[in-house]
């Protein structure tokens, strides 16, 4: 997959930097021209909210009235502390990168400006990756949304999963789980989203390849209040049951082969399935999540054959 060209090229804390690291270098504007100079030079500065448009990038789907309500009542005591981020567009407007919390919530209170970090992004393709990373870092998203901005890092913006886990600051492994959450059902995506189901619990179920069954297991977890251990037990006894039907136990001398999986995993990077068959013949299934993915196990295989 060919990279978008204008991608951002360094880090976010380039581009971002702390409040209070803003705050030491940029006093605030005391007058029209200064304010003008402070966006170009992108430092803080209050915009009226009438002209910050809603980020077309946004991850998050779901706001937490609670927790909105929490945040109006932080906002009533003590102002806002964080600054929203936001670009300049056409007309003298502005877009929203990251803050649509504290817009909502100043909104609610009446105010009329929000105290804004102005940076300039050039492309759709930057400011979907400065959105999505920003959000991701910053704001308390369900594991969908997670799921949902990574997918969209490496789909629309042409990262990879590596790329994305560099950015995000967590390991590649927990990049790949998340996307495969998306291969889970709707309606087990939907009880993540509402946080009734613990990602514990997801992961558990995302590895039956079998649709009814994840979905009459999920019925289970629910109407017994089951735990993670207790499910990845189930899950454990519904993939011996479907082992033994599509082949033969696997013999005393095949225990090692649960160890050889997390081997290869490791070497891989991805989820890998052996399957023993009759005879000592059997096969290595290895998962991929990507265009991008599935290249870089082929160099991998090229290297290895090298």
């Amino acid at each position: 997959m060919a990279r978008p060209k204008g991608g951002l090229g360094k880090g976010l804390s380039a581009l971002i930097r702390t409040a209070s690291t803003i705050e030491r270098s940029a006093p605030a504007p005391s007058g029209p021209a200064e304010a003008a100079e402070a966006r170009r030079d992108g430092r803080i500065d209050h915009i009226a909210i009438s002209q910050i448009r809603p980020n077309p990038f946004q991850p998050r789907a779901d706001f937490d009235q609670q927790a909105l309500d929490e945040l109006k009542a932080s906002i009533k005591q003590k102002g806002i502390i964080q600054p929203v981020t936001v670009r300049r567009t056409a007309a003298g407007m502005y877009e929203l990168i990251s803050g649509e919390r504290r817009i909502r919530a100043a909104t609610e209170l009446g105010l009329a400006t929000i105290p804004s970090y102005v940076i300039e992004v050039k492309t759709d393709e930057e400011m979907l990756e400065l959105a999505l990373i920003e959000n991701l870092q910053r704001e308390h998203l369900n594991p969908i949304e997670i799921a949902i901005s990574y997918q969209r890092l490496v789909h629309d913006v042409g990262l990879t999963a590596e790329d994305v886990a560099r950015k995000v600051s967590k390991d590649r492994t927990t990049v790949v789980n998340f996307l495969r959450l998306l291969k889970l059902p709707e309606k087990i995506q939907f009880s993540l989203r509402k946080g009734d189901l613990t990602m514990g619990h997801a992961r558990a179920l995302v590895a039956i390849s079998d649709e009814h069954v994840q979905l009459k297991l999920f019925d289970r977890i629910m109407k017994k209040g089951l735990n993670v251990r207790q499910v990845e037990n189930l899950v454990r006894d519904v993939s011996k049951k479907s082992d033994v039907r599509t082949s033969k136990p696997r013999r005393a001398t095949d225990s090692g082969v649960g160890s050889i999986e997390e081997r290869i995993q490791q070497i891989l990077g991805t989820r890998v399935k052996i399957t023993m068959k009759e005879g000592g013949k059997g096969e290595i299934m290895a998962e991929f999540y990507s265009a991008d993915d599935l290249e870089r196990l082929f160099d991998l295989f090229l290297t290895i054959k090298g």
